[in-house]
């Protein structure tokens, strides 16, 4: 392997693993909250089965981190690059702030609000992506599909929660 693949396959794999820890991260305020306070909230009827959500946050994870090494690999060096990946990192803290407000925090409302940002960050981060790379773009397309859908999912739980 040729020194430049190889870094190539390091960039990768970091891409990959920081977003799992941001995953891991909002999984240690969601757990505990699961089987106590969130079993004990109403919920809509279109809330998917528990076991729905550790795939999908995985691989969008996995998603995530392709999408960010595909932008990260055009280099450092190139200001939109730079840009592109600090929007990346914005939406990735917002993405484990949601799960500290709403279940470590117990703030449906305050979950709705960051969720809300999160979404925005999202847009932004496919925005700059596609400028680089559309194959990072479309690889956060359903990212942003499952926070569309985590959104009214969050406002349906404070409306039937007040």
């Amino acid at each position: 392997m040729s020194g430049r693949a190889m870094a190539e396959t390091v960039q990768l794999i970091i891409s990959v693993v920081v977003c799992q820890l941001a995953g891991a991260i909002g999984g240690l305020f969601t757990a505990p909250a699961i089987p106590t306070w969130y079993a004990s909230l109403r919920k809509p009827s279109f809330t998917p089965p528990g076991w729905v959500f550790g795939p999908v946050w995985v691989t969008l994870y996995v998603m995530m981190g392709v999408a960010a090494w595909l932008v990260w690999r055009k280099g450092l060096d190139d200001p939109q690059v730079r840009i592109a990946l600090v929007v990346f990192v914005v939406q990735l803290l917002l993405n484990a702030s949601w799960s500290v407000v709403f279940f470590g925090q117990r703030s449906p409302m305050g979950g709705l609000l960051v969720i809300g940002l999160l979404w925005i960050a999202i847009l932004l981060t496919i925005i700059a992506f596609a400028k680089l790379s559309s194959a990072a773009a479309l690889l956060l397309v359903p990212y942003i599909l499952w926070v569309s859908f985590a959104s009214v999912l969050n406002g349906a739980i404070v409306r039937l929660n007040p």
